[in-house]
């Protein structure tokens, strides 16, 4: 043996002296307790926190270094500067005082859910590298079709086996738009022409200018040309909805010049408004041209768990898409966007890929789904298992129970609006949104009163009292009343209305009005 050799510590030796154990079992036991901790007391207190902070840009970067730690620290110095630091500049999506865009629901559920797949922390790209993830994804997508009462069309696996639909749990539903966008180029490409993308400029989309933004981003990333995006102007004779007499007018004039017809998105709950496209009809129009028709029902989606909801996606038999957020309204947090297809194939035709690292028996097999088939990524998170938690734990009945509960505070701080001959609603609440506003007195023009629902809700927010949201509907300037925190009870939604009723006599008592 050589002299030296012997003499250098042994190779054990050395791995012992320099060991870091990032999932030392006690360090995971005595952090998680410290975590679940935090956050229990988070939920106490979230209701006595300003809801939007009070911080500057940059304010973070000054109160915590600007350059990454040479060195370790106690977990709980990482856990002061969360308190001291961090929380401190966090708008509140919690807090039973956050009325404003749509609810970011949780549950207690969901966040054990959350917890244990990152601690799995597996990549299930395919059936092989996580079969338990693919097929609890799966599994749990059914359960929801079901209770969406969705044909069996849309379904992983029906009574007599393995379906023609399918779906997956996506981050967002900008993503659903994207990869179903993707599929319906491909599919009308090939209908034109083998060479296909030489033809992309004649492809157009059409939504309503209540559709989310985030669409019309979808369609440029999809290569569509900006100039084939058609938005369709949508009125109060229709309350915001899409009108399928100006959708048929507007696909029949690109049809006559050449074009082709694409992809709808009809929305059922849009951001601003909360209004519904006609999904039957919109269908209906849809089928003459062969073209591809997804619904967003990203928020009230959820509500169609009730029966009382579920005619908003009455003709969902004869669309090709339909996708929904559970992180939205379903107490599932985020990110959790369920996307169902009629046809599968026609989104792997788009999508797949089958590089000889990932090629396996079972892939071999096509006995087995695939889910990076059916995003733009390849990598996914085991998204199913808090969404199979939340339905497991819960059940149908507490989950409409929730939703339910939430419609009838709205309805209420609806009613209360009503009553007060200052505002007015300036669309019908179909779910959990109210959209009112100060009323025009005397001879206040539209802008006037524009500007002093801007100085309502700026005084609103600036409170920490309550957090709203604004839109703009029929170019007027409107606040948007969205009942839905996990957290809320009637009493907040009282105690906001007071709020809005104190703010308003202030102003209009100080004579803040332009006239």
């Amino acid at each position: 043996m050589d002299p030296a050799a012997s003499a250098s510590p042994s190779f054990d030796a050395r791995v012992q002296g320099s060991s870091f154990q990032p999932l030392n079992p006690e360090n995971v036991r005595a952090y998680l307790y410290k975590a679940a901790d935090f956050i229990t007391d988070y939920y106490t207190s979230v209701e006595s926190m300003p809801v939007l902070p009070d911080v500057k840009p940059g304010y973070l970067r000054d109160e915590l270094r600007a350059s990454p730690p040479q060195h370790s620290a106690p977990f709980d110095v990482t856990m002061k500067e969360l308190r001291t630091s961090v929380v401190p500049g966090m708008t509140h999506w919690a807090s039973p005082s956050f009325f404003a865009f749509f609810p970011s629901t949780n549950s207690a559920a969901a966040i054990a859910g959350e917890l244990i797949a990152s601690a799995m922390n597996t990549v299930g790209f395919t059936w092989q590298a996580a079969p338990a993830a693919t097929e609890m994804e799966v599994l749990v997508l059914d359960w929801l079709a079901q209770l969406l009462r969705l044909p069996t069309s849309f379904m992983n696996r029906t009574s007599v086996g393995r379906g023609t639909g399918g779906s997956v749990i996506l981050g967002t539903t900008s993503e659903a738009m994207l990869v179903t966008l993707v599929a319906a180029r491909d599919a009308a490409l090939r209908q034109i022409a083998s060479n296909g993308m030489s033809y992309i400029t004649r492809l157009t989309v059409y939504a309503t200018d209540q559709t989310h933004s985030t669409f019309f981003k979808a369609c440029r990333l999809a290569g569509f040309d900006p100039a084939n995006l058609r938005s369709i102007p949508t009125g109060p004779e229709t309350d915001y909805g899409l009108d399928p007499a100006k959708l048929l007018e507007i696909m029949q004039l690109d049809f006559d010049a050449g074009l082709v017809p694409t992809y709808i998105c009809a929305t059922v709950g849009t951001t601003s408004s909360n209004a519904v496209d006609p999904v039957s009809t919109v269908a209906a129009v849809a089928a003459m041209f062969n073209a591809w028709v997804h619904v967003d029902a990203a928020y009230a989606g959820s509500a169609c768990i009730c029966p009382e909801f579920r005619h908003h996606i009455d003709g969902v038999e004869r669309v090709d898409s339909i996708s929904m957020s559970p992180h939205k309204w379903l107490l599932t947090c985020l990110d959790c966007t369920c996307l169902w297809v009629r046809d599968t194939n026609r989104l792997t035709d788009a999508l797949e890929t089958n590089p000889e690292y990932l090629k396996n028996d079972a892939i071999e097999s096509g006995e087995v789904i695939h889910l990076k088939d059916m995003q733009v990524g390849v990598g996914r998170r085991f998204r199913g298992l808090k969404l199979w938690m939340v339905m497991r734990t819960y059940g149908t009945a507490k989950l409409q129970q929730h939703i339910r509960s939430d419609v009838a505070m709205a309805k209420a701080f609806e009613d209360l609006v009503h009553a007060d001959d200052r505002f007015e609603i300036v669309v019908p609440r179909n779910f959990a949104l109210v959209c009112f506003r100060i009323r025009a007195r005397g001879t206040m023009t539209e802008e006037a009163t524009d500007e002093v629902n801007r100085v309502l809700i700026n005084r609103l927010n600036m409170s920490g009292k309550a957090y709203l949201a604004h839109t703009v509907v029929g170019n007027r300037f409107v606040l948007r009343f969205a009942v839905g925190s996990s957290l809320q009870e009637d009493r907040h939604v009282r105690s906001a209305w007071e709020l809005i009723k104190k703010t308003t006599a202030e102003i209009i008592d100080g004579e803040e009005i332009v006239q």
